[in-house]
């Protein structure tokens, strides 16, 4: 009976997981790494090429990983599939990973860049950053202890309320702009900033997000169907927003001016653009979009953490299996990844910890990839079949493989914390299945 009432509900429909999958994705990235994505390639044209082949790898890594979901369609995303691929131990560090690293660094980056707009907008000091940012994750927070139809509810509406700002600073840029988009280059290039990898790399924190609707199998109404419908059409209208935004930013500031306004970036474009009132409500419109990012953050990666609890993979695994009798929320494994996303937030700057995401997600991504050998070997009839097969697994392979050796030659030490932070989950691991058995003798 009590696991009955645990159980997670399927309720989301495809309007919910396509929003939940394009409100993750277009969040901070698009609107705060344009500055550093210049720096590192050089010039806007490079730039322009790296959001391009950022979609590109995230457009095959999408296709592979659909087919591989539409076999595993359960709570859990990247733990689930990683496990039944590789086994039990793979499959924890996968969760783990996401739960103690990725999760909480992904929400405190977005939040963190998002304060940087709220400030801005307000004319608050820096210093309130931070106490900005928590505030904003405790108030979704909070709202995700709701039915899970309330948070894809306000997934929707940020996601239709996004659209806005695009749309403005599209058209803007495109057809009132003066500047030519392509040729700029940058006169005074950060020569640390790195080169055209650590561009894509870039680029790939704006893309990332896709993968966090799988998180969401096991409450959807049909997810052999939906979810690949919803990362694909997903990721393929993101790719055309991401590269006309990009367009339209270089077509409006000249390449010079963007790197020297670094992150205030779009806050210049939206007051140059509009005015100040114009200016104000477009920076509402992306504080809006990117509140509907980390509200997607904040759906998802509390169920990697009731999935893994579910298992007893975790300490204290009774208490954040925990959902809500009516609501049928994970809200203890909610407050877990803010408590884990605060502490992030204290230690380190949101555009470093974007980099790092990316380059710990990605070491998972890129078993999960191979595994799509191995399923085809194994199952014959599948609900979904990637196109163009084997040649897209295999670009989204190199492209995995080109962002791991950028980030490991670009932050070498940055990538050994994180590395290491994953690896001490093994001898969590170990200590809770040894209280375990001792409590079954």
């Amino acid at each position: 009976m009590q696991k009955e009432n645990n159980e997670l509900r399927r309720s989301l429909g495809f309007g919910s997981a396509i929003s939940i999958v394009i409100g993750t994705i277009i969040g901070s990235g698009i609107f705060f790494k344009q500055a550093s994505i210049l720096d590192s390639a050089g010039s806007s044209t490079m730039a322009i090429a790296a959001w391009v082949f950022g979609g590109v790898i995230t457009l095959t890594a999408g296709l592979t990983i659909a087919e591989i979901g539409a076999q595993m369609p359960y709570t859990g995303g990247l733990y689930v599939y990683v496990e039944n691929l590789y086994g039990r131990i793979c499959g924890f560090l996968a969760g783990w990973m996401q739960v103690i690293v990725y999760g909480p660094a992904i929400i405190a980056s977005v939040a963190g860049f998002m304060s940087i707009m709220i400030t801005n907008l307000f004319g608050i000091d820096a210093k309130w950053r931070i106490p900005v940012a928590l505030i904003t994750i405790i108030a979704i927070g909070l709202m995700n202890f709701l039915e899970n139809n309330v948070a894809a509810a306000f997934s929707v509406i940020t996601t239709i309320g996004k659209m806005i700002p695009i749309a403005a600073i599209i058209i803007f840029g495109l057809f009132w702009g003066h500047q030519d988009a392509l040729g700029q280059t940058v006169s005074e290039v950060n020569r640390s900033a790195g080169g055209f990898g650590v561009a894509v790399l870039a680029t790939l924190f704006g893309y990332d997000g896709w993968i966090l609707i799988a998180n969401l199998g096991g409450e959807m109404k049909n997810p052999q169907k939906l979810l690949p419908k919803a990362i694909i059409l997903g990721i393929s209208s993101v790719l055309v927003i991401y590269t006309l935004i990009t367009i339209g930013i270089f077509r409006f500031i000249p390449a010079n001016m963007i790197h020297s306004l670094g992150e205030n970036t779009t806050s210049y474009l939206a007051t140059k653009s509009f005015g100040n009132i114009g200016g104000k409500l477009l920076s509402i419109g992306i504080i809006i979009s990117m509140m509907g990012t980390l509200n997607g953050k904040i759906i998802t990666f509390p169920r990697i953490v009731y999935a893994m609890a579910r298992r007893g993979d975790l300490p204290f695994s009774r208490l954040l299996s925990y959902v809500t009798p009516k609501g049928k929320a994970p809200i203890i494994a909610t407050v877990f990844i803010i408590i884990l996303a605060t502490i992030m937030m204290l230690f380190f700057d949101p555009d470093h910890l974007s980099d790092l995401c990316v380059f710990t997600i990605y070491c998972f991504y890129l078993m999960t990839f191979f595994g799509i050998f191995i399923l085809r070997k194994k199952n014959k009839k599948r609900p979904f079949s990637t196109p163009l097969y084997p040649l897209v697994p295999i670009i989204a392979i190199g492209g995995g493989v080109f962002v791991l050796i950028s980030e490991l030659f670009n932050d070498p030490a940055g990538v050994l914390l994180f590395v290491g932070i994953v690896v001490i989950g093994l001898p969590v691991l170990y200590v809770v299945k040894r209280m375990d058995s001792k409590r079954l003798k």
